[in-house]
């Protein structure tokens, strides 16, 4: 525990632990960060999760620093130093590092050359400056040894020599050292040239100046053999190096210790080293990706709802035709068909009559079209029928990544075992714009679109991460229970997808829920799993009006006798902050045991009910008015949204089949390390046109 309170020294250590015991006691992330503040001192899920992990680390590093004392000293080679050493390591590597020369279940050279009892010998090599002499003694172990010759016995010295210099733990940390200051990372073309990494077929740079998205490049054409890689550093620097720690150590440098040197630099150092540093820029790189793809993916599903409209969605297409559904309020299915506005067929009167009936028969306010093909020209389609029969309607283009993934899935097949799998996914594309986080979180979000280079990162790490960023948002948005899908419910704290399902099957037998309490009926459910989930699932139109608040259950008695003790009534509680004026709130908290972050988060909720985190993000952004590429000339001004933040740069939609691209170096005055620090997906944005590739379809854009 001393070490977590060292590395988070910030924090107070009585917040630390308090954290650490709700953690083994099984409470969720979501749960401890807004139902006990108190415990924790007000830190929030990332805080709560960067301590569980470290505590977590040091939990592993304990029991490898176990496992490799006990392998160490069933070999019979555990000493007292090595022990102390082994315990004293503050991190995985320094023990690996301590255990390496004990690792091998095969015999080395150099095991073999002390089985031949050569050690003495490599002793006196070590510390002998006469080569003469040297060889002397090699001719007498020899001898004794029962070796061919002088020189098999000095080669076998020598490869104990090189193992100990190989594994010694100064030259190791050394020649990291200078790997970090002065290695460099090339990269060449290899067998096929398919012209995507043209830019790194003869590409050179100091391995600390390599940007992380170009780290990922790299290895992804290595890895589609496009691309050969070599990492090195000055080998008479690294020489140096070592030499001088083992002079200092007393160690002479003879020809024969010179050798053992270089070989322990070619067969041991180099290749292990290089080894690291690939596998620690690959981290770094795959955790900045899942860093950016991570933000992204929040800031998206923080995109505000669409509320009291009627959606038709558009899926385009060409040849199959546009598949569409109309939704209402509550996303739920008013309609569904397709019409053939688009080539071959460019059957314009139908398709508009079709569309027409629709949006008149269900009062529709909003229609949503897809960017895939054929986007364009129906967005032409839609536009032309609104302006042709003067509708008092607007229209967005939006992403339907993923869509298809939702179409072919169990989720959809659930919802819609009737439905033809297109018709699913114009579904989808209308619901993503009534209530974004709703309808993707019934998407992988690999699969959104937000994020790049998500195939080449750890997917286990990816998943994990993506999954805290759903878990974390859902349960911050809070969830109707009376309306979710068991793709939502899965999300909230405490809760999986069987208990999901079940809730679920409940929900459509008994039509609602009229009490958070009637929770502890689903099966699976008890009073452990019901504390954890209670607060973040709200009922809207039951029996009692706490329910839809993020209030605990847990709470209740001290708010109705905090309300009754004020003379208010939760129906008017946003009268409280002037029934608190002149009241002795410390009594009142000290009466009923209530900390001081967990009163003021009731006294909020109980004066906004409604709040809605989302309601301070960025809306979609509406059209009435069609853009063509054709029509941005450099200088134009523009307002879109963005859909994407890479390393490089960010997308931008402005309404066009492709989105512009502002690169970091458009994007402010000053120097920025990285675009998140001035931009997030779907927020809104001003922007200059810079260039235009028509041919191409390519927008290059500056922020105002």
């Amino acid at each position: 525990m001393q070490e977590l309170f060292k590395k988070f020294s910030s924090k107070k250590e009585n917040h630390i632990k308090n954290l650490i015991n709700l953690h083994e006691q099984g409470n969720t992330v979501p749960f401890i960060a807004r139902y006990r503040k108190e415990q924790t001192g007000g830190m929030d899920e990332n805080e709560i999760r960067e301590i569980i992990e470290e505590y977590q680390y040091l939990l592993n590093l304990k029991a490898r620093k176990d496992e490799v004392l006990k392998r160490i000293e069933e070999k019979g080679k555990l000493t007292d130093k090595l022990k102390d050493s082994i315990i004293k390591a503050t991190t995985l590597k320094e023990v690996d590092d301590l255990y390496a020369p004990y690792k091998s279940k095969r015999k080395t050279k150099a095991d073999i050359a002390r089985d031949q009892g050569l050690q003495p010998l490599a002793e006196f090599v070590k510390y002998s400056d006469d080569d003469n002499a040297v060889y002397a003694e090699g001719e007498k172990h020899s001898e004794m040894s029962g070796i061919s010759s002088a020189n098999e016995a000095l080669k076998m010295a020598c490869d104990i020599i090189s193992e100990e210099v190989g594994h010694d733990l100064e030259v190791k940390n050394r020649l990291r050292e200078i790997y970090s200051i002065q290695g460099v990372l090339t990269s060449s073309l290899k067998e096929k040239k398919t012209g995507h990494y043209e830019d790194y077929y003869d590409f050179k740079s100091f391995i600390k100046d390599l940007p992380e998205h170009r780290i990922l490049a790299i290895f992804r054409g290595e890895s589609q053999k496009e691309l050969k890689i070599k990492i090195s550093a000055d080998e008479e620097a690294l020489y140096s190096s070592i030499a001088s720690i083992l002079l200092k150590n007393g160690v002479e440098l003879n020809t024969f210790v010179i050798k053992s040197i270089r070989s322990a630099m070619k067969r041991m150092l180099e290749p292990s080293i290089e080894l690291e540093i690939r596998n620690e820029l690959k981290e770094k790189a795959e955790k900045q990706a899942i860093k950016v793809f991570a933000e992204n993916l929040k800031n998206l599903l923080l995109t505000p709802p669409v509320k009291n409209r009627r959606i038709l969605g558009i899926d385009p297409a060409f040849r199959t035709g546009c598949k569409f559904a109309a939704v209402d309020e509550r996303g739920i299915l008013l309609d569904y068909g397709v019409i053939y506005p688009t080539e071959p067929q460019s059957d314009y009167v139908n398709s508009k009559n079709t569309l027409l009936e629709v949006i008149k028969k269900h009062n529709v306010n909003i229609v949503t079209i897809g960017n895939g093909t054929g986007s364009r020209q129906t967005e032409e389609f839609v536009d032309k029928v609104i302006q042709e029969e003067n509708l008092d309607i607007t229209y967005t283009i939006i992403s339907e990544a993923g869509a298809s993934v939702y179409s072919a899935s169990s989720e959809a097949a659930m919802e819609f075992p009737d439905l033809d799998v297109t018709i699913r996914g114009a579904v989808s594309i209308a619901r993503r714009v009534l209530d974004p986080l709703a309808e993707f979180v019934k998407i992988d979000p690999k699969s959104i679109g937000v994020g790049m280079y998500q195939h080449d990162v750890n997917q286990k790490l990816l998943q994990k991460t993506l999954d805290e960023v759903v878990e974390d948002v859902v349960n911050n948005v809070g969830v109707d229970l009376n309306t979710a899908s068991p793709s939502l419910l899965k999300y909230v704290a405490g809760l999986n997808r069987n208990i999901a399902d079940k809730i679920y099957k409940m929900r459509q037998e008994k039509n609602k829920f009229s009490s958070r309490r009637d929770l502890l009926k689903v099966a699976g459910i008890g009073e452990d799993i019901f504390r954890q989930c209670a607060g973040f699932l709200k009922i809207y139109d039951g029996e009692e009006p706490l329910d839809k608040m993020f209030i605990h259950p847990e709470s209740y008695d001290f708010v109705y006798s905090l309300l009754s003790r004020l003379n208010v009534n939760v129906k008017n509680a946003n009268m409280l902050s002037l029934a608190l004026k002149n009241k002795n709130i410390s009594e009142i908290k000290n009466k009923f045991n209530v900390g001081e972050l967990t009163f003021q988060d009731i006294i909020e909720n109980l004066q906004k009910p409604d709040l809605d985190i989302r309601d301070n993000v960025d809306p979609l952004v509406f059209k009435k008015g069609i853009l063509k590429i054709e029509d941005l000339k450099p200088g134009m001004q523009l307002t879109g949204k963005i859909s994407n933040v890479v390393d490089f740069g960010a997308f931008v939609d402005i309404g066009l089949k492709n989105d512009g691209l502002v690169h970091i170096s458009e994007m402010a005055e000053r120097f920025i390390k990285h675009p998140s620090e001035v931009v997030s997906v779907g927020q809104t944005v001003s922007a200059k046109v810079i260039d235009v590739d028509k041919q191409r379809g390519r927008i290059s854009l500056s922020l105002l």
